[in-house]
């Protein structure tokens, strides 16, 4: 019996129950390891009293706060499912990943409340409960979620929990434009934590790392913050991001590591950085999209030791990497797998291209998913026999063996870290009578990496104005997945069996920063 990943926690507290396991930011308040066990096990004792058994899932839409990794670990502890939605979704958006994970409890933020009760009025949750906004919890509002912890027992809750077992769904769109539950096993996510080890700078007990990206993502998650629990490190947890609050955090609290995505470092490089004290950062990670070269030099001159990392919430997520030292030479590339990953480049035939060559990016390795929840199919289309993830980005490797990525099969737009899956923006936007045909695709920006973007051709004699269809799209849509472009044109470019060939759109559209944009 491994007991998972809610065991973590559990050894730190017993060999070095003083250590810091997690910093509030916002309020400055700290967690021991000690103190995390009481109240894991507490929690995890008020979930079991309100039902919660093993396999079942409970649901998390909020804010950072140290209270996301208690949730996470508690519900572990339970052999529960733990189940992040992202906060920037709206209610309807939310109610799809309800109905589908179909959790018995939600937790949600003081900022998310009125979104999570809405979504959760008449599904299978039994139960809403609040955490504290930083605001409320700097006041000393610990909302009903302090409640929910003061009802538990702290004795140790056991429960039989293995490396096999599923751990958390973690959801991500897929090309349908429906999301998918990816199942991460504690396995999963124990060899993900092991990888830090002998990735790029590696990771130790001391490390500090600060923690702004939001945790719901599998990057903010499983990049340094899940991993330093096993190790016994401590995360500075920032409810939100702000670039000036970031740098006057690493002057606070002194981290030694920081992951962000190229938007975030764009974010931070503009806020100023000269005569700011960064010395205590060992290196930072950037993922989730390319860095620019330019912002990547621009970061170093400033003292930081610049990494980059590149993976997929089904890999949990690190796959590969670029050391310090590589991320100016083959600037452009993800680098090379980490220790127990591989990959492979294949083309239609399902045989390794030359080296060069184009073709499917396949990952194979412990850090692998075990398919997406309750979607069979779905799963087969991407999970072989052989155990490889066939990952639908299309890539070639490079004679030191350098992989690059070249394009992504299933369209996907990466907008400020974003993950934008058009196929589900298109269906939102089809449902405006005006509207005969759409297409959304990614557009270079400077701020956000790509801007979403729809090309639109009306109806015969209809007329709509961009700025009405962004604003109609925002009431519908997450605002990282509305448009922030809008192009009109007559007709979209189709081969003569009617497919939509986006990469004309892409070569129309790509370069041309002239259109109407929120």
């Amino acid at each position: 019996m491994d007991q998972g990943i809610g065991h973590w926690s559990t050894v730190h507290a017993q060999r070095n129950p003083e250590r810091v396991a997690l910093v509030d930011a916002n309020t400055g308040r700290q967690f021991s390891f000690g103190e995390l066990e009481q109240r894991t096990n507490a929690l995890a004792s008020a979930l079991r009293t309100r039902g919660v058994r093993p396999g079942d899932r409970v649901a998390l839409l909020a804010f950072n706060s140290p209270h996301f990794l208690e949730v996470a670990l508690a519900v572990a502890k339970l052999g529960a499912v733990f189940v992040p939605i992202n906060f920037r979704l709206t209610a309807p958006e939310v109610r799809y990943i309800l109905d589908d994970a179909a959790p018995c409890v939600l937790l949600a933020s003081t900022q998310t409340l009125d979104v999570a009760r809405a979504a959760a009025a008449g599904s299978l949750v039994r139960e809403v409960v609040e955490i504290a906004s930083a605001d409320k919890r700097a006041a000393g509002d610990g909302a009903a979620y302090e409640q929910l912890i003061a009802s538990g027992d702290t004795q140790r809750v056991v429960a039989r929990v293995g490396t096999d077992d599923v751990a958390s769904l973690m959801y991500t769109s897929g090309t349908t434009g429906f999301p998918k539950g990816a199942m991460l096993t504690h396995g999963n996510h124990l060899w993900n934590a092991f990888t830090h080890f002998s990735m790029t700078e590696g990771l130790t007990p001391r490390d500090v790392s600060l923690v702004a990206a939001p945790l719901f993502h599998i990057g903010a998650f499983g990049i340094f913050t899940l991993p330093l629990v096993y190790l016994g490190g401590t995360s500075v947890i920032l409810e939100s991001f702000n670039p000036a609050t970031w740098i006057d955090c690493v002057e606070q609290h002194r981290p030694t590591l920081a992951f962000c995505v190229p938007a975030m470092w764009a974010a931070i490089a503009a806020a100023g950085l000269d005569g700011r004290q960064l010395s205590s950062l060992r290196y930072t990670i950037s993922g989730g999209a390319p860095c620019p070269l330019v912002l990547i030099r621009q970061l170093r001159e400033h003292g930081l030791v610049f990494t980059e990392g590149f993976g997929l919430t089904e890999t949990a997520p690190v796959a590969s990497a670029l050391g310090a030292d590589e991320v100016i030479k083959h600037a452009g590339s993800v680098g090379k797998p980490i220790a127990h990953v591989e990959y492979r480049i294949v083309g239609d035939d399902g045989r390794e291209v030359p080296t060069g060559e184009v073709g499917e990016l396949l990952i194979r390795g412990p850090n692998v998913f075990v398919g997406y929840w309750q979607k069979p199919d779905a799963s087969r289309e991407v999970l072989d026999e052989d155990g490889w993830f066939h990952s639908g980005d299309l890539a070639r490797v490079d004679a030191e063996g350098y992989y690059y990525i070249v394009d992504r099969k299933k369209d996907m737009v990466i907008s400020g870290g974003e993950n934008v899956y058009p196929a589900e923006i298109e269906q939102v936007l089809y449902q405006r009578p005006e509207i005969a045909e759409v297409a959304v695709l990614g557009t270079p920006d400077a701020r956000w990496g790509e801007a979403v973007t729809a090309v639109v051709a009306l109806k015969a004699g209809q007329q709509l104005d961009a700025d009405e269809l962004i604003a109609w799209a925002r009431q519908r849509l997450a605002g990282f997945k509305c448009p922030r472009v809008v192009r009109f044109v007559d007709s979209l470019p189709r081969t003569t069996t009617g497919k939509l060939l986006k990469r004309e759109l892409r070569r129309q559209f790509g370069g041309d920063g002239a259109a109407v944009q929120r």
